[in-house]
């Protein structure tokens, strides 16, 4: 049911941020609205989700009422903070948002609109599984305001899928993406590589696949085992065998070849968009350091540089705001150098670089290195940016535990 939250200071029940912060209000300003319903746990995912099993004391025919009351409270506090601004980017995630009817993301995306505003030509995105995507569902969303449709498609082979319980029908990607397309939604693939027992040539027919359906936007995410995951609990008993950094590696770089020879290019390290267009704005947010507050169970907030998180549990989260108050669960206010060194981490992972005049004195020293290794683009260093090149993109880490050493 998702990993601990952090270690941080309590939050008042007010939610009211820190007296000394006034936000910038020509930041962007995102909302993500977490709906942490699903149908069966897979095995590899540690995100804030629960199965109606898993409920105990919430109901998910409430949650939209629930969640628009964090909503409506979290305007006075960025009014009282001066950072008020229409929402340029909007984010359905979970779970699986579209388990709730579509009335009700409607909803809910409405009580944002009332709230905020939503500016012109904001990018509206709802993660879908694809067996309920329907041309109703997805019509319905478009007449509300959703202008993206987020296909968890994970894999196109039934054994990866299987690996990964997954339990949608592989064929229902397909439908999926041609119901959002007659809605005249814009659509994004999310796939996983690195499963246990997928080969170097299943993945190719994912990605072939993947590529064949021309969605505007790919992500492709190398499986990450999460401590106390079903998954891992396998691993650790010998029953299927981890991944393999060097398998995964090959994977990366097949993706890399075939998504660019199919006029995909990539701008941030796990992400391929057909133009900059459709990149996906929301996430690029997060790499960029703008404001976003994130509602629901377990969402994480960013906002006048102070981060803050809500308790996780639904029944929990719908408790505190039944009793008018704030289900922030603690907070933290990175100082200085903690948020240079975070800049860094976030922004060198994205196409357009990260400025080495920004960097810590001891992170310029490794620059030199980091181009002769073959890791960071030379010209463009010598330019004053570091862009990542494929390599580096690969190992990314440990390009950014050298800039900020």
């Amino acid at each position: 049911m998702g990993s601990a939250l952090p270690i941080g200071e309590p939050a008042p029940a007010n939610g009211a941020l820190p007296a000394t912060v006034r936000i910038d209000a020509a930041t962007p300003f995102g909302v993500y609205l977490h709906v942490p319903f699903c149908r069966v746990r897979c095995g590899y995912c540690d995100f804030n989700t629960y199965t109606s099993g898993e409920l105990r004391g919430a109901r998910q025919d409430e949650y939209a009422d629930t969640l628009l009351r964090e909503v409506a409270l979290s305007r006075g506090v960025l009014e009282a903070a001066g950072g008020l601004r229409a929402a340029t980017t909007v984010f359905f995630g979970g779970g699986t948002p579209t388990l709730l009817p579509p009335g009700d993301l409607a909803r809910m995306l409405a009580g944002v609109r009332d709230t905020f505003g939503i500016a012109d030509g904001a990018e509206v995105t709802v993660e879908a599984n694809p067996d309920t995507v329907t041309d109703a569902v997805a019509a319905e969303l478009a007449a509300s305001g959703v202008t993206r449709l987020s296909i968890g498609m994970q894999s196109a082979v039934p054994h990866v899928l299987a690996a990964l319980d997954r339990t949608h029908d592989p064929l229902n990607v397909a439908t999926a993406v041609a119901a959002a397309r007659r809605a005249g939604l814009d659509v994004s693939l999310d796939l996983i590589y690195g499963a246990p027992g997928e080969s170097l040539d299943d993945w190719r027919r994912s990605l072939e696949t993947a590529i064949a359906l021309e969605p505007d936007h790919v992500s492709a995410y190398a499986l990450i085992i999460e401590d106390g995951t079903k998954l891992a609990r396998q691993i650790r008993r010998g029953e299927v065998p981890a991944p393999d950094d060097d398998v995964q590696a090959d994977m990366y770089e097949l993706a890399d070849d075939l998504l660019g020879a199919a006029g995909y290019e990539w701008y941030e390290v796990s992400n391929w968009a057909r133009d900059d267009a459709h990149r996906s704005r929301h996430n690029l947010a997060y790499w960029q350091g703008h404001d976003w507050w994130g509602y629901g169970p377990g969402a994480h907030s960013h906002v006048g540089g102070v981060r803050f998180w809500n308790v996780k549990h639904p029944a929990a989260y719908a408790q505190r705001l039944a009793l008018g108050e704030s289900p922030a669960a603690g907070r933290e206010r990175p100082d200085d150098e903690a948020r240079a060194l975070e800049s860094v981490l976030l922004r060198s992972r994205i196409r357009e670089g990260f400025p080495i005049a920004e960097l810590l004195g001891e992170g310029r020293h490794a620059v030199a290195a980091l181009i002769a290794d073959g890791l960071i683009e030379g010209p463009a260093a010598l330019h004053g940016t570091i862009v990542l090149t494929r390599r580096g993109r690969l190992l990314a880490d440990a390009v950014v535990r050298a800039l900020t050493d």
